[in-house]
């Protein structure tokens, strides 16, 4: 008997709102961890994934839900609610390493209501073009946000992050680019989405790298960093603790 999954995202901004349904096994959970990325990518403000339509084929589905939902939690800043999740599967997520950021509600839109309580978040996002002056454009930018989001010991830090990942989409991706500026909850995260798929490769440090001191620099300086692929693209994406010694 053939097992389908459906995943039908309703919204992407502010709030993303993923609507699951069918059956989740080894097999379908490909297709959960593809839409999952999708939304991230968008870097809404949160990601409600609705499971009350969705039926787990076998307890072993239960990892597969726990270990796809429970990895978003490295996504920087995006706060990830299960909604309509039976007890066993809210009791699995709870116990699975990692997925103490994960939450859980009755319903989706319970949990859009109770988003509109929530003090909006510090957020910058621009389109850029894939040209030299794209590094002073967003130098400029982190600046002004850093100040007024009363976090200026994180500028200079956070420039040089910034500067090299975009400097990598005007050497290596040539397509425009949407970065993203964000705080929330002590911590500052950065994403540079592209329209190339190939996957930055960081190099060793002391390896000089044409117009840039490459990616070991971004992996020097922040808390962790990570790729998303994305259908038409990638996101790369950062994030350190505001406060913390740069």
């Amino acid at each position: 008997m053939s097992r389908q999954l459906v995943c039908r995202p309703e919204q992407d901004l502010p709030v993303a709102v993923l609507r699951v349904s069918g059956v989740l096994d080894e097999v379908t959970g490909d297709a959960l961890e593809r839409a999952v990325a999708r939304s991230l990518s968008a870097q809404p403000e949160s990601l409600l994934v609705d499971v009350s339509a969705l039926r787990v084929a076998e307890p072993s589905a239960l990892d597969v839900l726990s270990s796809i939902v429970c990895r978003t939690a490295e996504w920087p800043a995006v706060p990830v609610v299960l909604c309509g999740a039976e007890t066993d599967t809210a009791r699995a997520l709870q116990d699975w390493p990692g997925c103490h950021t994960v939450s859980t509600e009755e319903s989706c839109e319970k949990a859009l209501a109770d988003q509109q309580d929530e003090p909006e978040p510090r957020r910058l996002r621009v389109r850029l073009r894939p040209v030299p002056d794209a590094c002073r454009q967003v130098r400029h930018l982190v600046t002004q946000a850093c100040t007024a989001w009363q976090v200026r010991e994180l500028a200079a830090t956070v420039n040089l992050v910034a500067t090299e990942l975009v400097a990598n989409v005007v050497r290596h991706a040539h397509t425009t680019m949407e970065f993203t500026l964000g705080l929330r909850d002590g911590r500052m995260c950065l994403t540079v989405r592209d329209g190339s798929r190939q996957l930055p490769r960081p190099k060793a440090p002391g390896v000089a790298e044409a117009g840039g001191r490459g990616l070991h620099l971004v992996r020097e300086l922040t808390d962790a960093w990570g790729v998303l692929p994305v259908p038409d693209g990638k996101v790369v994406w950062t994030k350190l603790t505001a406060g913390a010694p740069s």
